[in-house]
């Protein structure tokens, strides 16, 4: 984790995670312009939370670590702001799933 990282860490079930970058250019070289390049529901893992309260009142961990892809939902999460980079807050639960290699 970075320096802007130390400044914010996530509460409970929270992840924050960094959106990566849309494909501006096709593979046949055509480039895409912004408005149509749609929203990029992939990203990568940056901080994580401790895990929220199961129902016996024991921590459950949260799903996901740092450095992972994660696939994200269409909408929701929370945009936040550091040292002039946009990151999301998302629930545990609210992801998608993960990429494996």
């Amino acid at each position: 984790a970075g320096k802007a990282f130390r400044k914010f860490l996530p509460l409970f079930d929270r992840v924050l995670v960094e959106r990566c970058a849309a494909e501006s250019v096709t593979k046949g070289g055509i480039m895409i312009p912004e408005k149509a390049q749609g929203k990029v529901l992939q990203a990568t893992v940056v901080a994580v939370g401790s895990g929220a309260k199961g129902k016996n009142g024991e921590i459950q961990p949260v799903s996901v670590k740092v450095g992972e892809k994660v696939l994200l939902p269409e909408y929701g999460g929370t945009k936040i702001v550091l040292e002039d980079k946009d990151y999301y807050l998302f629930r545990d639960g609210d992801i998608l799933g993960k990429y494996v290699d």
